[in-house]
């Protein structure tokens, strides 16, 4: 017993003086196998697609009070549909959200690494993380997990943001990234995922500048409808068993995430509409 507890003493000492403002770097050099960017599979094997459970599109846009962050929720294994509910859009902080596409257990294991990311550097260092560095952090850790990428195993995730720095009708502010952790800022909008060609040309098509958070949760679920109906890989709303888009908000006020009553009463306002124009609303000339 007294042999076991002198081989821990380290291990806690360093837990509770972890001298770094990175909670990555600090497990990686302590306890790198609990990372989720440590790699399955020995070099050479690559991993099928249909082996593993994907999330499909996600998507963000700015409006008039800061930035949308939305996502269907189906996942899919190879031609089956894994997961009916899934929840691809997460809170980062109070005033940043992320939300993913790619392989599920990957990502979820990399929102709440990110997460905890976060907080880590706001304790130690006092005050928290801009939102550049924040960006950073993230394509750090998709950098971390390229060898799995490269085993068929991506994780491509959308990054959204209320920067109170920024100039006044710019605060909303929306990164995306590759797989190699290349950050790319984008502008109005943007998707990621299968479905995403459609969504962005839904987007491109309805977006419009100091849109009201009614007008850019109506654009979300617009775009997500035009996405499901033309990849197999994105779920529609299904209204027989209560499964609508998660729907979130990052403002002056901070992250929050539409109740599932608004998201629903849009969804068949919509849907309605749809009911005599069914490829969706158009723009006037």
């Amino acid at each position: 017993m007294h042999g076991g507890e002198r081989q821990q003493r380290p291990t806690v000492g360093r837990v509770l003086h972890p001298g770094i403002s990175s909670f990555t770097e600090f497990l990686a050099g302590h306890r790198p196998a609990l990372l989720p960017t440590r790699r399955p599979f020995p070099d050479g094997v690559r991993a099928g697609a249909h082996q593993f459970p994907h999330g499909t599109t996600v998507l963000a846009l700015t409006y008039r009070d800061g930035v949308l962050i939305a996502g269907d929720r189906r996942a899919t294994m190879g031609n089956v549909i894994a997961q009916r509910d899934l929840e691809k859009v997460h809170p980062a902080d109070d005033y940043t959200a992320v939300a993913f596409a790619g392989t599920v257990g990957l990502a979820v294991d990399m929102v709440k690494l990110y997460q905890v990311e976060l907080t880590h550097f706001e304790k130690i260092e006092g005050i928290p993380m801009t939102l550049n560095a924040k960006a950073t952090r993230l394509a750090g850790l998709l950098r971390q997990n390229l060898g799995q990428a490269m085993q068929g195993l991506a994780v491509v995730p959308l990054l959204v943001g209320y920067d109170p720095v920024a100039p006044e009708g710019a605060k909303g502010r929306i990164f995306t990234f590759d797989v190699v952790g290349g950050t790319y800022e984008k502008p109005d909008f943007h998707a990621e995922g299968s479905g995403s060609p459609y969504a962005r040309g839904a987007l491109k098509k309805l977006f419009h500048q100091g849109m009201t958070r009614r007008d850019a949760a109506l654009t979300a679920l617009q775009a997500l409808y035009d996405a499901a109906d033309d990849d197999s890989a994105t779920g529609g709303p299904d209204l027989n068993r209560r499964i609508f888009p998660i729907v979130s908000v990052i403002t002056e006020d901070g992250f929050e995430r539409l109740p599932e009553s608004e998201t629903e009463a849009l969804t068949r306002e919509m849907i309605e509409h749809r009911s005599s124009h069914p490829d969706g609303p158009t723009v006037a000339p």
